[in-house]
């Protein structure tokens, strides 16, 4: 399976990186070195805390050695945030207005910088034109449901020149109007001075924002706005990331005004903007606060980085710096000591401005809340943030947990949060609903879980606008615009129909699974564990598993003299069956080898000693209780599993392949078919499209003959075997369940039934129902072929082949791992992949594996009752179900997935209704240098998921503690267990008893001749005995 994204869609490297920074993080904390390290990391940082130096935010990067991907603190939290959570959206003045130029508005910056830097962009004038049509931003707030609007107030709008006369009528009769609208509307209102629009009349006549003359200009501005609008404000916000004014305005030139190559004026524009916030602050505190009672302070941008080797101290020293370098350089004056970072000092003694004592006082403590930025303007450019080689992260939570710990547990506003997509998107933004959703559920969790104070969040933003140096080459509202209408319609996104349901449930609410249950499968259920193909022994002499992949590698020259066949030749057939035993299944699926069995793919020449093989791993499992499912033909990508005659010979392209695949069948089940009743004929025969994929009509040729070669197989054991072996036949399809990745576009609703139709229906519906192929399926080929955008078509079946095909399965066996979000996406190309029309996205939140499968329990639930609406009441088996896991001892990412999925069938079971009749887990060992699906290591070491299993078995589901099983597994399994260690150990019992007999038999042999011997000195000591007769010596 390869998870993919929507393509084109902007952000996705960030998707990917973020799920990949949780797996390296758990890779790297596993290690006892790691242990010491963080131990060590912590004390030094506790030593800090209590010297009273600063940098107590390094904490954040020394991370738990026994982090687990399951632990509750990492798990997507289904919880609400708390009650009166301040839910908002936010724009920007310039960004949304429009009207640069009218109704007596004064340039600003940035308004000349389009002119001057920009290509292809003619001005800010189209936009969104909030100026002009106010109402329909309002419908827009409306509409989502917000408690709080933030917006910013353009300063050459209301003082065309920048200096505080008379303010301009128009300008103030337009803000004047939305705030009471706003208050009208119970909408909090959250005003920002400064979002980046400097009147152009101030940076000509001082130099900007270089100038100290600004700090009392910026003042008057502020006076005005409080006296004029306070009233009905009680949050205000000075300046919107001064990091940004500073280093993109004066250091790389990409923002207005466009100034580049001078270090120290971008330490200067810092230092002036810091104390102009502080300037306003006390000047509201003053004067305006005792009664307007509100609330001031100065939004601060950031981004966030991960060490590039966790347990790394210089690693974490140099992520420490780089946020101190961004949020530091502002935070740690004002929400800090009133001063810059040490280490800021130290290494920019030269260029980076001194703050007097008085002034340290004066900044110190000049906010009321910490107002926090984390979008894209934080992240891209690469230029924006200094790295300092180290990895970087969207974990907005541990952003919040640094600011924590750095300043002591603030009140947090995200006063700006969300990402962007392509110009091109229109109303399904897609991505900004896994964006939201993965930064809202990390706003949550540092709540709930971390303890952190953030009391609101601002979505940014509400309309598409001018986005700064990408002008309009993206989009970041959740509000579509076409910006070369007249009428500037609002169109709500996806993002905006995700946001409204969000603040309505005020989080995320438990809605896609139930709760846990308790009880019981059926007592014939069967509890297996898969295998791939099992490779055999014969006379020569082999090295197995010699580099970890389980194969038998042949010494060459040297032949075996055989006894008499014995099952005990074969020794991993022993370890299978002490593997098998310790995982307590009942049944065990593995697959033979075709190409082995039948080297020339004809019945020309049989492998006997293959088949004894095989022969024998089925009856020894049976001598232990333990029955087998046997799978015919297990192709996989790596190795297509055919005999080189037929693959010479086209392989399934060639429609003699099906013949010959009857005639292995055929083999099989006279060979085998009298311990073997659970037949697998082809393993996944849906998943060939990724080999036969030259052409899509490559593809469905190939399916075709796969289809009959089974129909073929089923017939014949029908015919010839069944009423004497009693057996039942099916095939295996992998079945990943779909859902719409955009739950808000029908065209991903279709897109997923679409899915399901091409993976499953596509075998399913001529197998199980029809005997053709799926009308829905043929349909939309046929469709894209009308017009041009595919060449493909499905095979016409004939009257013969329908009957053929038609109801030839005697179960549904089903491969199901994970589910998918799909989304429809127009294809061109004469292919299997294009023809769907599918992409797929990776939903970041989820829990997933190192594979990026993801960990969706309530999936498999869906796909069961799909298949039984679509194809009937009949019985099912997860005939394949597992998840790779790194660790090699403690695999908790599989007993969750186990215990989780298991739960979902058992619903299915209890509650749905169907008749599932067994759950074969995947897989028996793993591989080296493959994903670890194992319960066991490649050398056969148990991993801790056996016991869940086992206990799993025992109960035959999830009972009680206090109830007992109905089915005695219990005993079935003593039994077992001991008929287990007779089979086991036959060959060591055996020497054991001929070691006693041997022993009996030298000590019979010892006493025998100690009493012969005894008997012979007797006689001969009676020899030299003198009678005597009276008197007399006899001799």
């Amino acid at each position: 399976m390869k998870p993919g994204c929507a393509a084109g869609s902007p952000g996705n490297e960030w998707i990917f990186f973020s799920t990949n920074e949780i797996t390296i993080r758990y890779r790297n904390t596993m290690s006892n070195g790691g242990l010491q390290r963080s131990v060590i990391l912590s004390a030094l940082i506790l030593l800090r805390a209590v010297t009273g130096l600063s940098g107590d935010g390094r904490a954040i990067w020394s991370k738990n050695p026994n982090f687990t991907p399951v632990n509750e603190s990492q798990l997507f939290l289904y919880d609400t945030f708390p009650k009166n959570f301040f839910w908002g959206v936010g724009t920007g003045a310039l960004q949304v207005e429009g009207s640069w130029k009218k109704d007596g508005k004064g340039p600003s910056i940035w308004d000349h910088f389009v002119h001057t830097h920009l290509k292809n962009v003619s001005s800010t004038n189209g936009s969104s034109d909030s100026y002009i049509f106010l109402e329909k931003d309002l419908s827009a707030l409306d509409f989502i449901g917000v408690s709080f609007y933030q917006f910013s107030i353009s300063w050459p709008r209301l003082f065309p020149d920048g200096i505080v006369t008379v303010a301009n009528a128009k300008g103030l009769q337009y803000y004047n109007a939305l705030l009471d609208s706003l208050v009208l509307r119970n909408i909090e209102p959250i005003v920002t001075l400064y979002h980046w629009d400097l009147p152009l009349a101030l940076q000509e006549k001082y130099g900007g924002w270089k100038n100290d003359t600004i700090i009392d200009i910026f003042n008057d501005y502020a006076t005005y706005c409080f006296q004029t609008f306070g009233d009905r404000v009680k949050y205000w916000i000075t300046i919107h990331n001064p990091y940004l004014v500073a280093w993109h305005g004066y250091g790389t030139g990409m923002h207005a005004p466009g100034e580049k190559g001078n270090l120290a004026a971008v330490y200067i524009v810092g230092h002036n903007l810091i104390k102009a916030h502080s300037k306003v602050w006390h000047n509201y505190n003053a004067h305006f606060r005792p009664h307007q009672k509100g609330w001031l302070s100065i939004t601060l941008g950031s981004h966030w980085i991960e060490p590039h080797r966790s347990e790394n101290t210089m690693d974490i020293l140099k992520c420490q710096q780089s946020m101190v370098s961004v949020l530091g350089w502002f935070a740690n004056p004002i929400h800090g000591g009133g001063d810059y970072p040490e280490g800021m000092k130290k290494k920019l003694l030269s260029i980076l401005p001194l703050f007097s004592e008085a002034e340290k006082n004066e900044v110190r403590g000049t906010a009321d809340f910490f107002a926090f930025s984390f979008g894209p303007n934080n992240f891209k450019p690469l230029n924006t943030m200094a790295k300092m080689g180290q990895n970087v992260s969207l974990d907005l939570r541990e952003a919040l947990n640094w600011i924590k710990l750095e300043y002591n547990n603030p009140r947090i506003l995200i006063a700006e949060n969300g990402w962007f997509t392509d110009s091109h998107v229109k109303t399904e933004d897609t991505t900004a609903i896994y964006m939201m959703k993965n930064f809202l559920s990390q706003v949550l969790q540092a709540i709930r879980l971390d303890e952190i104070r953030v009391f609101g969040y601002t979505a940014w933003s509400l309309l598409d606008g001018f986005e700064w140096q990408d002008a309009y080459t993206i989009r970041r509202g959740l509000f579509y615009v076409d910006f070369n209408s007249k009428q500037k319609e609002r169109k709500p996104k996806s993002s905006a129909h995700y946001y409204k349901q969000i603040i309505r449930e005020n989080g995320f609410s438990l809605k896609e699974s139930t709760p846990d249950v308790q009880g019981q499968f059926p007592c014939d259920f069967s509890w297996g564990v898969t295998e791939s193909v099992l490779k055999f022994s014969d006379p020569y002499l082999y090295v197995w598993n010699a580099t970890g992949n389980r194969l038998l590698h042949r010494v060459e020259g040297v032949r075996l003299k055989t006894r008499p066949a014995q099952c005990t030749d074969f020794v991993n057939i022993k370890k299978q069956l002490e593997m098998l035993a310790r995982m307590k299944v009942t049944h065990y699926r593995f697959a033979l080898d075709w190409a082995s069995v039948l080297p020339t793919g004809n019945l020309s020449v049989v492998n006997r000693q293959a088949l004894r093989y095989y022969r024998c791993v089925v009856s020894e499992g049976l001598k232990v209780g333990i029955s087998a499912m046997v799978t015919l033909y297990y192709p996989t990508h790596a190795h297509l599993g055919l005999p080189e005659p037929l693959l010479h010979a086209g392989g399934w392209l060639n429609p003699s392949t099906a013949e010959a695949f009857q005639a292995y069948a055929g083999l099989c089940f006279q060979e085998l078919g009298d311990l073997v009743k659970l037949w697998i004929t082809i393993n996944e025969p849906n998943r060939l499209s990724d080999i036969y994929n030259r052409s899509g009509n490559d593809t469905y040729g190939a399916a075709h003959n796969l289809l009959v070669a089974h129909a073929l197989a089923w017939r014949l054991y029908d015919r010839q075997f069944r009423p004497s072996q009693g057996g039942a036949v099916s095939l295996s399809l992998h079945a990943d369940w779909a859902e719409p990745a955009n739950p808000y576009a029908d065209s991903h609703w279709r897109a997923s039934e679409r899915f399901l139709q091409f993976e499953i229906a596509w075998f399913a519906e001529p197998l199980f129902k029809t005997g053709d192929y799926p009308a829905a399926m043929r349909e939309y080929i046929a469709s894209k072929h009308r017009r041009g955008l595919s060449s493909s078509a499905l095979p016409r079946l004939t009257e013969a082949e329908r009957r053929l095909l038609k109801s030839t399965v005697d179960f549904c066996a089903l491969n199901h791992f994970t589910t998918r979000f799909v989304m429809h996406e127009q294809l061109a190309g004469s292919r299997y992949d294009s023809d769907r029309d599918i992409q797929f996205l990776q939903d970041i939140t989820r829990l997933s594996s190192p594979t990026r499968l993801a960990v969706i329990p309530w999936g498999v639930r869906k796909l069961l009752r799909w298949v039984r609406r679509n194809y009937g009441d009949m019985d099912i088996y997860i005939t394949a179900s597992g998840i790779d896991d790194q660790a090699l001892e403690d695999d908790q990412l599989r007993k969750y997935y186990l215990e989780k999925y298991l739960q979902e069938v058992l619903k299915a079971y209890l509650i749905d209704k169907v008749r599932i009749k067994g759950y074969y887990a995947f897989k028996l060992a793993e591989e080296k240098s493959k994903p670890r699906f194992g319960f066991f290591t490649s050398d056969f070491k148990a991993k801790s998921s056996i016991q869940f299993y086992n206990k799993v078995i025992i109960s035959s589901g999830f009972s009680s503690e206090n109830s007992s099983s109905r089915c005695s597994q219990t005993q079935k399994n003593t039994e077992c267990t001991v008929c287990l260690f007779l089979v086991q150990k036959k060959p060591l019992i055996f020497l054991g008893c001929c070691f006693f007999s041997t022993l009996v038999l030298l000590l019979s042999i010892t006493i025998f001749h100690r009493q012969k011997r005894r008997k012979f000195w007797k006689a001969k000591n009676l020899q030299h005995i003198p009678l005597k007769k009276g008197n007399r010596v006899l001799s």
